[in-house]
């Protein structure tokens, strides 16, 4: 089969976009003259700029498409703008009922998805259990394209950062009173599930640590829970840790977490943002498992809490206990002064 164009459906989240960015490389490394085309949700749409492996970017806003007058308004201009391409494979990475629409109506013949497929999507893209089915979910991805015959001789994310946004980024900093020599660790607070949030009350106490070792803690996030996080944490540390939740693009992120001594965070975009970009990470997992969601490459880096009900994979604890309450702060400290040590 002559492979010429391809599609990739991989919408959000941030972190869920980051492990699937190795396919893109894939791709280009087995098929160089294809054409690939990634539709993506805007939150997650700054990550695929500036990719030398992806050639087109399609973004699909979901909001435009809940209810039934703005599905009638809006599937029109999507559908042109979907159909200026004539698919060879579409690879659905997300698996689930709006993907499985995408690829559907993408025209593709072949049609690959992952394992474990939800709503209906396996009926339209065929999952792909490979060897890795039940590993890390970037090797699960790069399973479909190994179904294509990619080889993956080595994983790349390609994230390119340009310029102007380290430059934007490198102002920010010193807007925020913060000179980008010095040493400092990047704490990313936030996350959407509640319990895969480490108390504030450690992050405040983890902040202190840091400034006595004359390394500057720099707190990340964005959102109103962030907001509020990031207010609990200052209430509670001696001395406030520099804030620029909410103030970075993505890409201006990158900048910061790439130049950094390393970052602390729970299962959360700007973790595996870290990962991807190689940096060490101290990852605090409980609901999630850090075998499948830990940081790429980094598996021993990774805390996980010491209950018999980790793994849950639910948004909220049954038992109404603060989950990552049970990882220690000498456990982080611990971990954090290994990895920068080395």
């Amino acid at each position: 089969m002559s492979i010429k164009n391809i599609l990739v459906v991989k919408l959000s989240a941030i972190g869920d976009v980051i492990h699937a960015l190795p396919v893109s490389y894939a791709l280009k490394e087995t098929f160089p003259d294809a054409q690939v085309t990634w539709v993506v949700e805007p939150p997650a749409y700054d990550l695929l700029t500036n990719n030398p492996y992806i050639d087109n970017i399609i973004v699909f806003e979901k909001k435009k498409f809940k209810s039934i007058g703005g599905f009638i308004k809006n599937l029109p201009s999507f559908l042109v703008e979907l159909k200026k391409i004539k698919y060879d494979v579409a690879l659905d990475l997300q698996g689930l009922g709006k993907s499985a629409a995408i690829a559907y109506l993408s025209g593709a013949p072949l049609k690959l998805g992952c394992c474990n497929m939800r709503e209906l999507s396996d009926w339209v893209s065929k999952p792909v259990c490979g060897p890795n089915q039940n590993g890390h979910i970037v090797e699960r991805y790069l399973d479909v394209v190994r179904e294509m015959g990619c080889k993956v001789e080595k994983v790349v994310f390609p994230m390119v950062i340009t310029e102007k946004e380290a430059d934007i980024a490198t102002k920010l900093m010193v807007q925020a009173g913060m000179d980008m020599k010095n040493p400092y660790v990047v704490l990313a607070v936030g996350a959407n599930w509640p319990n895969k949030r480490w108390p504030t009350k450690l992050y405040a106490e983890l902040v202190d640590d840091l400034y006595s070792k004359e390394i500057i803690p720099i707190v990340i996030g964005g959102g109103v829970i962030d907001a509020r996080l990031i207010a609990e944490i200052n209430e509670k540390a001696e001395i406030p840790p520099v804030d620029l939740v909410g103030k970075t693009t993505l890409k201006q992120l990158a900048y910061i977490i790439k130049e950094a001594k390393a970052v602390v965070g729970g299962d959360t975009g700007p973790m595996h943002l870290a990962a991807g970009l190689g940096k060490p990470v101290v990852a605090l997992m409980g609901p999630t498992d850090a075998n499948r969601n830990g940081p790429y490459g980094q598996p021993q880096n990774a805390i996980e809490i010491d209950l018999n009900c980790k793994h849950c994979w639910k948004r909220e604890c049954r038992l109404g206990k603060d989950c990552l309450e049970n990882i220690r702060l000498v456990q982080v400290i611990e971990k954090l002064t290994m990895i920068m040590n080395k």
